[in-house]
């Protein structure tokens, strides 16, 4: 079988089970409060037989939603008819859902006459009782006219029965001027003859507690007992009390003489009560009849039930395809990892860069794409970077800005995914290879223009999804063990060619079903940033945010949860407790967690001892950066975490919660710590380096040797070996 057919088929098919449940899931978060519909269609009755001493009325019975015989048949000959309202016996929902109530409203808005309603199974299934109670009234009620008394009973046993007896016993035991017809949902007796199914069963449907209910029905002078439950027509006579069962307003019919599309016509008055059954004739054949009975039933299911039909089949398909893929594909277990041959074109690449994050917004994305974009030019390659517009014009020609449909903060932008004029400009570039950094939004972009060149693709994993789990509302702990891995693993696998930072980070694309060669080359620095401050400059700037000459601690981080810089703020209050020399921590950078952050240093009163410095310049970091002594971090996000590589490159010794990528260049007792995220086991390190000025010396010159091997340009020849090989893979 086609794999990307069988595909296609699985994805149809989740699409169509998440868009179910996200209608289902409005249907309920948008159902209306209570109207108590019956009241007003109760006083209507009144007002219609105030003044006379015979009323006339229709009853159905297993309307069941639907649309063929209820909606079109019925209901046009009821509007039409003398009849003063319309009752129903039982059954007019086919369940009691929430799309299945607002497929009955609709319907019950074409009728002109006013309504009654009888609690049955029907409308009790699916937690529908709240439902009926919400839209109509009370699951027992009586009505009371000038000629008929109406009893509504609940036979689905929500209502205890004890409580109905007593409560009818009380309603008919001392006055009965006129006759009275009850309504129930189940049947009390059986029908006159067999049915093709068995009548439901109700809450009086245990011979006990059905001969008590008749008994007292017969003592409080019962008239008539009107059921529904079966798809039937019955009319039998006991014990004086008139049996009729009625339910052929839909459902699956015969058809035959005694299982038929109906409804019936009462009148009551001074001469007593009247009962007409009124057929339906809508096809001219017994044959026809039956196809029809067939088909009605079929197109009410699909009236109403239809999404639960397709929620059905979808899930089952998607089983089906999951089951199949486990039980006839046979997993490749050693798996080639060997990387193609690279191709020379013998001439600069044109390259083009889908990312959802670039400049000016600062981050360790948008730096590693402007430095391997540099660092490329340099070598002579022509470069496109399709990003997120920023909102100011744009003057670099190699920078192709995408229309933002929403931004949510400083982090998250929602582009554009079929931006025209940039998807023109990209095919007339004509890239030799696209580079995607993203594996969703633009990068899925880049995907699609990509094989409509026909021209390989490289992903670089720069970011683990995981951790970003916090800012998907309801699913993070799915969005973080299931979807954030699927996602990158489904993404990467239609690529070419796989980058990342460490080699831990190739691990995790292994681990989780990566397949593509993947190249390990961690983001470079631009090393001739470093020591390369004024003393004058490094003197003002030590004055201003360090005048009692303490021990500068640094981290440079995004202020947004993922960091985990509370972590850190609580260490320095821990700190502060240790016999550790005088310390200040200088935070750079900005974000949607600073009020929090804010609060936390305040609450752990640390105002003197942790400044906030906000947003700096990527030029002015490392001036920053030589004026401390330590440089500290403790995200657990990061595939590389470049500004360690960038604080080793200033010399500093490093202490970092040991996380993925941490370990490639943190080596403990080397070129720092990296210790698990234990706040004490943290804060001893730190207080171990703080008071040992020698040692911070000797780690910060090590660190500084490992950084220098990892300048952009030896970055940006790793990145072009990478493209080349991406030929290779795809036979150019």
């Amino acid at each position: 079988m086609n794999r990307r057919l069988v595909s296609v088929f699985f994805y149809v098919n989740f699409a169509i089970v998440a868009a179910i449940v996200g209608y289902k899931t409005y249907l309920y978060a948008a159902a209306p409060d209570a109207d108590a519909l019956l009241l007003d269609q109760i006083e209507r009755i009144e007002e219609r037989s105030a003044t006379t001493d015979h009323v006339s009325f229709a009853v159905i019975g297993e309307a069941n939603n639907s649309i063929g015989v209820f909606e079109r048949e019925i209901i046009p000959h009821v509007n039409a008819s003398e009849v003063d309202f319309l009752v129903s016996a039982g059954n007019i929902v086919s369940g009691g859902g929430e799309d299945k109530y607002r497929a009955l409203l609709g319907t019950l808005s074409r009728l002109t006459k006013p309504y009654l309603l009888t609690f049955g199974e029907k409308e009790y299934s699916e937690f529908g009782s709240g439902r009926f109670y919400q839209r109509f009234g009370p699951h027992f009620y009586d009505v009371d006219l000038q000629s008929v008394r109406l009893i509504f009973l609940d036979s689905t046993g929500r209502t205890p029965t004890d409580w109905q007896e007593r409560w009818l016993r009380d309603v008919l035991e001392n006055d009965r001027p006129h006759p009275v017809i009850l309504f129930i949902g189940t049947p009390l007796v059986d029908p006159a003859h067999e049915t093709a199914f068995a009548p439901q069963q109700g809450a009086w449907s245990a011979a006990p507690d059905r001969n008590r209910l008749l008994t007292l029905l017969g003592d409080l002078g019962v008239d008539v007992v009107i059921s529904a439950g079966a798809a039937t027509f019955s009319d039998r006579q006991i014990d004086g009390i008139r049996h009729i069962l009625t339910g052929g307003a839909g459902g699956f019919v015969l058809n035959d003489d005694s299982s038929f599309y109906h409804y019936l016509d009462l009148h009551v008055g001074p001469q007593g009560i009247t009962v007409d059954v009124q057929p339906l004739d809508t096809a001219p054949t017994a044959l026809a009849r039956r196809i029809e009975g067939f088909w009605f039933f079929i197109y009410s299911l699909f009236y109403v039930g239809i999404w639960n039909f397709l929620l059905i089949f979808s899930g089952f398909m998607i089983l089906g395809v999951y089951l199949f893929n486990r039980l006839f594909r046979t997993p490749d277990y050693y798996p080639s990892y060997e990387t193609p041959s690279p191709v020379d074109l013998g001439r600069p690449m044109r390259i083009a860069m889908f990312t959802n994050t670039y400049l000016p917004f600062i981050g360790g994305v948008p730096i590693s794409i402007e430095r391997l974009k540099r660092g490329l030019e340099q070598q002579g390659h022509t470069v496109r970077i399709i990003c997120p517009s920023s909102g100011k014009p744009e003057d670099d020609p190699a920078i192709l800005r995408v229309p933002v449909l929403l931004r949510l903060g400083g982090m998250f932008t929602m582009a554009h995914p079929f931006p025209r004029a940039v998807s023109r400009a990209v095919l007339d570039f004509d890239p030799d290879v696209i580079h995607l950094h993203h594996p969703y939004w633009l990068g899925g972009l880049g995907l699609r223009l990509a094989r409509r060149l026909k021209v390989p693709t490289v992903f670089s994993y720069h970011t683990r999804l995981d951790q970003f789990a916090y800012a998907v509302p309801f699913l993070s702990i799915l969005f973080q063990n299931v979807l954030s891995h699927w996602i990158v693993r489904r993404f990467a696998n239609r690529c070419d060619q796989i980058i990342v930072p460490t080699p831990v980070t190739r691990d995790y694309i292994r681990l989780i079903g990566v397949s593509r060669p993947v190249h390990v080359l961690p983001t470079g620095i631009d090393l001739e940033h470093y020591n390369t401050a004024s003393k004058v400059k490094l003197a003002t700037l030590r004055e201003r945010i360090n005048p009692d000459g303490r021990n500068l601690l640094i981290t440079v981080a995004r202020l947004s949860p993922e960091k985990n810089l509370a972590f850190i703020i609580r260490a320095m209050a821990q700190l502060k407790t240790l016999d550790a020399p005088p310390f200040r921590l200088l935070i750079l950078g900005e974000g949607d967690d600073r009020p929090r952050l804010e609060q936390l240093i305040t609450d752990l009163d640390l105002d003197d001892d942790v400044t906030l410095l906000g947003g700096v310049s990527y030029d002015a970091v490392p001036t920053y950066l030589a004026l401390a002594r330590i440089f500290v971090y403790a995200s657990s996000s990061e595939t590389q975490g470049m500004v360690i590589l960038e604080a080793m490159a200033a010399g500093l010794p490093v202490v970092a919660v040991n996380s993925s990528g941490i370990d490639a260049f943190v080596a403990p007792g080397q070129t720092g710590f990296a210790t698990t995220e234990n706040m004490t086991l943290w804060t001893e390190a730190v207080q171990q380096l703080l008071q040992d000025p020698s040692a911070q010396v000797a780690m910060g010159k090590t660190a500084q040797s490992v950084a220098r091997r990892h300048s952009t340009q030896a970055f940006a020849q790793g990145v072009a070996t990478a493209y080349r090989a991406a030929l290779g893979s795809s036979g150019n």
